[in-house]
């Protein structure tokens, strides 16, 4: 049955796509996004392509969450909230601290305050948690035991040794896929922030009927990523590099790993999760299951691309970064029967594509590393 749908934050990355993904279906769709200009540049309405493509599909409501009376006039008449309204960034999120707290925190405690003191039509919301509330995620030892470990130590990240290590033995633990049912303990304020909107969600929902879930994404990226923030993640900065025959710094030593999951693989995801009923009241986790090293990155674009351009790998840390994450998706395959569609080489292909059709724009990517090195957050 068609359904009226709110996506705050819907003229980003993974929300432009979802407005088109609910529409084509035959939903109502609303968009609320502040249009930043971190996200969408200084004239969105002429140069932002993410709002150009939810134009034609959604009513869209400039405006922010942290604005309680734009919140509630966008969630009028709606029956489905995808809240992905969030300011994104891991090292940005250590020195922009109260930003965060107030978009991220303050905006969802603004929406789940309308709906649970208004009369609302909302009876499902969805809303975008992350891998980083995971902090270095699960391991196990040598004797196969289950740890999680805390972050990473400066004193040891200083000397060259950028392993997760057992806190008994010294010796490097081995990574193992991350559970939804991990310790929850963030390394960083941008996963602090994540994990106090996802229990508000929960818990909220649950106390007041609120048919919630919550989806802890991984490292999304494809076509309509963003080129010029410097925040939007590795495969959008060294593509940016590469277009202008730059030197890519390669951070620790290449061998950190992540779980990079393509852009319609994560929209499939969020569409079942805000329309099966086996969603509801569940937390799950969405990547491709697959961990992809640094160095496995640059030369995945470098074939894609065609070219390369001088690399080094440095040895430069960022205090909050973890070292390795890698999703375990048998929840959602079991519970949704979603199963990620996109390989990270067909993906960066794809990607790489769409990447020769841009203009080529300064990222600000050496402009945030100054930023985090002058707070002594790079080293």
């Amino acid at each position: 049955m068609p359904q009226s749908v709110l996506i705050t934050g819907g003229a980003g990355f993974i929300g432009s796509r979802l407005a088109q993904r609910f529409a084509r279906a035959g939903h109502r769709v609303t968009v609320l996004d502040s249009l930043s200009p971190q996200v969408h540049g200084d004239d969105p309405a002429n140069t932002s392509p993410l709002l150009a493509s939810v134009l034609p599909v959604a009513s869209v409501i400039q405006g922010s969450v942290t604005d309680i009376d734009a919140l509630a006039a966008a969630l009028d008449g709606h029956e489905i909230v995808i809240h992905l309204a969030a300011e994104t960034g891991t090292g940005q999120s250590m020195y922009e601290i109260d930003r965060y707290v107030d978009v991220n925190v303050g905006g969802t405690a603004k929406l789940l305050d309308i709906i649970t003191n208004r009369s609302t039509s909302v009876r499902r919301l969805v809303v975008a948690s992350s891998r980083s509330i995971y902090g270095e995620g699960e391991y196990r030892d040598d004797d196969g035991a289950t740890l999680y470990p805390a972050q990473r130590s400066d004193v040891h990240l200083a000397a060259g040794n950028f392993d997760v290590l057992d806190p008994a033995t010294g010796e490097p633990l081995i990574m193992v896929p991350t559970r939804e049912t991990a310790r929850l303990h963030p390394s960083s304020v941008y996963g602090i922030t994540k994990q106090m909107q996802e229990s508000l969600v929960m818990t909220v929902g649950a106390a007041i009927g609120l048919e919630s879930v919550a989806l802890r994404y991984q490292n999304v990226y494809g076509p309509g990523q963003s080129l010029s923030n410097p925040y939007t993640g590795i495969l959008s900065i060294f593509s940016s590099l590469i277009a202008q025959d730059k030197e890519i710094n390669i951070f620790e030593d290449g061998l950190e790993s992540r779980d990079f999951v393509y852009i319609d693989d994560v929209v499939d995801a969020t569409y079942l999760a805000a329309t099966r009923s086996e969603a509801i009241g569940q937390v799950f986790n969405v990547g491709s299951g697959v961990a992809t090293t640094v160095e496995q990155v640059v030369e995945a674009l470098f074939a894609a691309y065609g070219r390369h351009v001088p690399t080094r790998v440095s040895g430069n840390y960022r205090l909050g970064d973890i070292r390795h994450n890698v999703a375990d998706t048998s929840l959602i395959h079991d519970l949704l029967g979603f199963t990620p569609s996109i390989s990270f080489e067909d993906g960066v292909k794809r990607f790489a594509d769409w990447v020769a059709t841009q203009p080529i724009a300064e990222s600000g990517y050496e402009r945030s590393l100054t930023e985090m090195s002058e707070r002594k957050l790079l080293k």
